[in-house]
């Protein structure tokens, strides 16, 4: 079964990446939050989505992150007032992903249609189609090869962005002293001329 206390905890780390202002702890935040989303994984006896959420939600995506960062002020400036309709729309997709689970099935229930159809043939199947001993690199290589392919693609989008944003250089930031504030007899000099 899941351990409540880890799901607990990726809540909490998940409030914490939305409150921290700190853009680089933020960062860090969402690489501990995708290394215990992993593990979640794991413990669900996912190994191949553990695998992948540990390699490009904590390893890639937080390089990319930081490189950005590199570019970046590290701490986020905040700013004023709430978005109400962004607040209304995710309250609203938030009660229909809710209301939406209520009609599925028992996890893990063995009268489930992953259990009596899509596993069945996968595990009679995968072999004789492909020729791949393994039933998992079967499936995401065959089966779901334009899924994956996908996936492929979203992370090479990614990097091409970073780099498109790491490629421009960055314009040196000139500072303007102050003025100094004239005193009274200046003042009134210029007032009079």
């Amino acid at each position: 079964m899941i351990d409540i206390g880890l799901l607990l905890f990726l809540l909490v780390v998940a409030i914490a990446i939305v409150k921290v202002r700190d853009l680089f702890a933020a960062a860090m935040l969402f690489a501990i939050y995708s290394l215990l989303s992993a593990a979640l994984f794991a413990v669900l006896d996912a190994g191949d989505v553990a695998l992948t959420e540990a390699a490009v939600g904590a390893g890639f995506s937080t390089i990319l992150v930081l490189a950005v960062l590199a570019l970046a002020r590290r701490y986020e400036h905040p700013t004023g007032g709430h978005n109400l309709l962004a607040l209304f729309v995710v309250g609203v997709t938030g009660a229909a992903l809710i209301y939406a689970t209520l009609d599925l099935p028992e996890f893990g229930a063995a009268d489930n249609p992953a259990q009596i159809h899509v596993g069945p043939h996968y595990i009679e199947q995968s072999y004789p189609d492909m020729g791949v001993p393994n039933m998992v690199a079967a499936v995401l290589a065959s089966y779901r090869s334009i899924d994956t392919m996908g996936e492929v693609f979203v992370i090479f989008a990614a990097a091409l962005g970073v780099y498109a944003l790491l490629s421009v250089k960055p314009r040196r930031r000139q500072f303007v002293l102050p003025r100094r504030p004239r005193s009274g007899k200046a003042r009134d000099e210029d007032d009079e001329s």
